[in-house]
């Protein structure tokens, strides 16, 4: 009952450290209170014209090809005659909808959506949209609702097909983006007979916006390199210019539409998108039409220097970049409705052909903005003491209004470029200002949970001593009386009170304390370990301490450079004939060193852009079956019949339908389905023979993995496979050679039989070894084909054997579980050697806790240190997937330890019947 109780508490403290990265890095920046504010002069445009081409990377705009001629010839024209031009830099995570909010409302998503997928409003915000008088929208059923749903007044008005168009297996995606230009003729011609709706647009203030997702949906189906790519980047433009034709004849050629081009992010070589690479973050944005500078001439070199002016042939044309953010107010500028509220975007004035006194109300709304969040931010409550002791310096209330005052009264004085300087200098400041009042209290916050987390690690360590080192004595008093960690807890629930904080800060700041308390409390274990020092190994502790140090320190490296895998596995590799083995058992021996050299050329194979090789799918279904055989005629069993040569064949004829445009064959969807279904509900009516369970299990998950697979990393489960059974054979080798007695044979173990707790032995030093192995393996697990902390390593090619229509969650589960089939094999083979070495499941976890817990902590160090967004949202995603693996480990561990201390008990009960 006490592990139980153990298990139960560790689990909670584990939630607790788990939820707390999300708590202390990915609160909202959102503030609500603030009062809109627009330029008081008119606006140089009565309506603006917003294209979003979904995917469209900067390049295959702006490069000519080969030929030297553009793909899209009037867009060119824009940059070279009409218009302004840069480009729109994206931040990461580079995914549809936080590109459009960035575009749309100013500000970077809120990172709390991801949960839901891109689509919802985890919180309501403001977007030029709800501002607008009227806006009109066309385009994807995935991004239009989102800014219909929080606009008031319901003058937002949306018009999307039908989600099942979004078809990667589509004859042509390119019609996606025809029904969008389409629509909107259609529209204009429906409002010449419309009274009521040509009011509507003859008025001021509207927004027209298309969202064109043909570009992105032939990227993810033929990549960006495809002619079927190139071709609806042509067609995009020759919509654009129809649609410019349509506008300015149904405007009448009144001069006073503005025309913003643009997209929500890149896509990379290989057909993917949400990391940092530049083919992702960099996106074209081409402005035009009222209000909007004129293509400039520059004979003189620009300051860029990436190159891209050159490749483009456009060095002779001035260059504007923005922040993609920076949109939204250039935007609102240019029709004359208030910045967002949320908006962080600084108006790019270069973009801009107005009076210079237009361009310094603009700037100065800009500013009073961005302002007016820093106020509602920086508001100190009363009794908020942190808050008051750490407020930003810079600007004071009192600082605030004298740089208001001053740039007035230099806009009254005509002294438009002092007043822009000084307005861009107060955006700077309360800027910084926003983000120093969302991080301020990370430190304090990342400090309580570095406490918590090393006082329950060195609580673990204590209690394997003092349960597995024969330190079985009462707790030493250590004179620490219980009152003073109430009083300590009792003092920091005041502090925090004051602070008025939420209340998952009592729970972060809280919990150290009666961990540290239990740490004190059996700091006796420690002291008898030190007074029996003579009687223990000291050399060989030290020796597995500095082994497992190193070893901590591949794996935490591995993370962010996975050929430090390879390194390892090699090194793996010569544990047989470091630790004697290989004398005794030279087959497994070498079985071991092959499969450990074979697993270690995974990690250095690429972990995105690799063009699909279906081919290797069928190789990897061929070495499953023989793999399967050599172990069934090892063991002298007969061969089961099996999907998988079936599973190895769905992937080439599914890829060679789409090839050919036909579509997803019914029948290999059929196939894929019950293939899934029947790897969940297979295992569990095998034979509970260890043996035969092992070998159904890996069959069965083989063949899903095959189906989601598209190249070489098809051969991961088979290679993964012989190296788990060659393990769980030569760990009983290592058993004897330690003169540990009872060694069975996997075919005649039968895991179903009631525990013999006299053959359950204490933990040994070699156990570390073990645990290493098992935490080892389990990243290989995750990172062997590919890097599952990178959105970029999705590839939706992967789940076509099953579904072809875009579906984010359906997908995004499919290759959950292909990223946990591996993590499985493993789970299942540790638990195999669990009960081949006579180990209660729940010691050898222990130290597999330890082990995973220290790489916790040190991530959670490195995401503490100052870096770039990117560093430290790639140290969060690696302590997530460690904290998630360690969270489910005990949840296993917990059900497993029940039901062996069942079987236990009913092997304690036949034995007391019948003596």
């Amino acid at each position: 009952m006490r592990m139980i109780v153990f298990f139960l508490v560790g689990l909670l403290v584990h939630v607790v450290f788990f939820m707390s990265i999300f708590d202390i890095y990915f609160t909202s920046p959102l503030v609500h209170g603030m009062a809109p504010h627009a330029s008081p002069l008119p606006a140089p445009a009565s309506r603006l014209v917003l294209v979003v081409a979904d995917g469209l990377r900067a390049d295959s705009l702006y490069k000519p090809d080969a030929n030297g001629s553009t793909r899209a010839p009037y867009l060119r024209n824009v940059i070279e005659e009409q218009g302004s031009w840069g480009v729109s830099h994206t931040r990461v995570p580079t995914e549809s909808r936080p590109g459009h909010v960035a575009l749309i409302a100013g500000f970077y998503e809120d990172v709390s959506a991801v949960a839901k997928g891109w689509k919802e409003n985890p919180v309501e915000f403001d977007s030029v949209f709800n501002e607008s008088r009227h806006t009109w929208c066309w385009g994807s059923p995935d991004i239009l609702p989102m800014f219909a749903k929080g606009a008031t007044g319901g003058h937002v008005h949306t018009h999307t097909y039908p989600a099942e168009r979004e078809d990667f297996a589509s004859t042509d995606a390119s019609k996606l983006d025809s029904w969008v230009f389409d629509q909107f003729k259609s529209f204009l011609l429906s409002a010449r007979e419309n009274s009521s709706l040509m009011s509507s647009l003859r008025q001021d203030q509207n927004v027209f916006f298309l969202h064109l997702l043909g570009i992105d949906t032939n990227g993810h189906a033929h990549r960006p390199q495809s002619q079927e790519y190139l071709e609806n980047v042509a067609l995009v433009d020759s919509g654009v210019k129809e649609l410019v034709s349509i506008m300015e004849d149904f405007f009448e050629n009144d001069g006073r539409t503005a025309y913003v081009f643009t997209s929500d992010h890149g896509m990379t070589d290989w057909g993917s998108h949400g990391a940092g690479h530049p083919s992702e973050t960099l996106t074209p944005l081409l402005v035009w039409g009222a209000g909007v500078q004129a293509a400039q001439r520059v004979p003189e070199p620009q300051n860029y220097h990436d190159g891209y002016l050159q490749e483009w042939k456009l060095e002779g044309l001035r260059r504007l970049d923005v922040n993609q953010a920076d949109i939204a107010p250039l935007m609102s500028s240019l029709i004359g409705v208030p910045i967002p509220l949320n908006s962080v975007g600084v108006l790019p004035l270069q973009y801009l052909n107005t009076s210079d006194v237009f361009k310094a109300e603009s700037v100065y709304t800009n500013a009073v903005q961005i302002l007016e969040q820093f106020k509602v931010t920086s508001c100190p409550s009363v009794g908020h003491f942190l808050l008051n002791l750490l407020a930003h310096r810079l600007l004071t209330e009192s600082r605030q209004a004298e740089l208001i005052s001053k740039a007035r009264v230099l806009i009254r004085l005509e002294k438009y470029e002092e007043a822009i300087s000084l307005c861009r200098s107060l955006i700077g400041h309360a800027l910084e200002g926003l983000t120093y009042y969302h991080t301020y209290d990370r430190f304090f916050l990342g400090c309580s949970v570095v406490l918590g987390f090393t006082g329950w690690t060195s609580y673990v360590v204590l209690v394997i001593l003092k349960t597995h080192a024969s330190l079985r004595r009462p707790p030493t008093h250590t004179g620490l009386n219980p009152s003073v960690a109430v009083g300590v807890a009792l003092l920091m629930g005041l502090f925090l009170m004051t602070q008025r904080s939420p209340p998952t800060y009592y729970v972060y700041c809280l919990l150290p304390v009666p961990v540290w308390y239990s740490v004190i409390k059996e700091l006796g274990t420690l002291t008898d370990l030190v007074r029996s020092y003579s009687s223990l190994p000291l050399c060989k502790c030290l020796g597995y301490f500095v082994l497992v140090t190193f070893g901590i320190e591949l794996l935490v490296v591995s993370f962010f450079h996975r050929s430090m895998l390879t390194i390892g596995l090699a090194l793996l590799s010569l544990w047989p004939l470091l630790s004697g083995i290989y004398t005794k058992a030279r087959v497994r021996s070498v079985s071991w060193v092959v499969g450990c050299l074979c697993l270690a050329s995974f990690p250095m194979m690429p972990v995105v852009g690799r063009e699909p090789n279906v081919h290797m799918v069928t190789c990897a279904g061929i070495l499953s079956l023989f793999i399967s055989a050599c172990y069934l005629w090892s063991a002298r069993k007969r061969s089961i019949p099996h999907l998988t040569d079936l599973c190895a064949y769905v992937p080439t004829s599914t890829h060679s339908s789409l090839q050919l445009k036909q579509g997803l064959p019914l029948s290999n969807q059929i196939i894929s389905w019950i293939t899934l279904g029947s790897s969940l509900l297979v295992p569990l009516l095998s034979s509970t023979r260890l043996f035969h369970r092992l070998l159904s299990i890996f069959l069965t998950l083989t063949a899903t993995f095959l189906l989601l697979s598209t190249g070489s990393e098809a051969l991961f489960p088979p290679v993964l496979s012989w190296l788990m059974f060659v393990w769980i054979n030569i760990e009983q080798e290592a058993m004897l050679s330690q003169g540990i007695p009872g060694r069975l044979e996997l075919s005649t173990i039968d895991f179903s039989d009631n525990i013999d707790i006299t053959k359950i032995r204490q933990l040994k030093l070699d156990d570390i070894r073990r645990s290493y192995f098992f935490v080892f393996f389990i990243i290989t697990a995750f990172f062997g084909t590919g890097n599952i902390a990178s959105i970029n390593s999705f590839d939706p090619a992967s789940v076509y054997c099953f579904l072809t229509v875009f579906n984010p969650f359906i997908m995004g589960g499919l290759m959950m579980w292909k990223v946990m089939i591996p993590f499985v094999i493993v789970m299942c083979t540790f638990e195999s050697i669990q009960v081949t070495t006579q180990l209660s499941s729940r010691s050898l976890f222990l130290i597999v806790l330890v082990i995973s817990d220290l790489m916790a902590l040190h991530f959670f160090f490195l995401v503490q240190d100052n870096g770039s967004w990117l560093d430290i949202g790639t140290s969060i995603s690696h302590y997530v997937i460690v904290m998630s693996m360690t969270i489910f480990l005990m949840l296993l561990s917990l059900v497993t330890h029940v039901l062996t201390s069942r079987r236990v008990s009913l092997c304690r009960t036949r034995k007391m019947h019948f003596p």
